[in-house]
């Protein structure tokens, strides 16, 4: 998976985020750091969510609470979580990810992937 193009697997293509500052994106560098077995998971979860695009639910994605985000759950052991919106078109903007450890997920995690949005919003703004 390169982490400089879009993904499309159906109707719906899948962004990775990338700051201006790094030029490398961190979800890329997550999922490059993820077992072969999990990232297998991850793009079969990808395949799901661009075939049904906005109309996909749970168990796969779950809105986040008093956000405007949505988490795209890879279950099992590895127990991936990814962060993202759809933006114009049909694209999946994947902000950020990260293993779930705790039943509740940690605010920490939800204030990376808002302060990611922001910094995308503000790139788009700017152009």
């Amino acid at each position: 998976m390169r982490e400089d193009k879009k993904v499309q697997i159906g109707g719906w293509k899948i962004k990775y985020y990338t700051p201006r500052s790094r030029g490398v994106s961190p979800i890329y560098e997550f999922i490059e750091s993820l077992s072969e077995k999990a990232q297998s998971k991850l793009i079969n979860t990808f395949d799901i969510l661009t075939q049904y695009g906005i109309q996909l639910r749970e168990p796969h994605v779950k809105k986040v609470t008093g956000t405007t985000l949505w988490e795209l759950r890879i279950l099992g052991e590895d127990n991936i979580r990814i962060f993202y919106i759809a933006t114009f078109q049909t694209t999946f903007l994947m902000l950020h990810a990260f293993q779930k450890k705790k039943q509740k997920t940690q605010r920490k995690e939800i204030k990376i992937a808002l302060t990611r949005l922001k910094q995308y919003e503000d790139s788009i703004s700017s152009q």
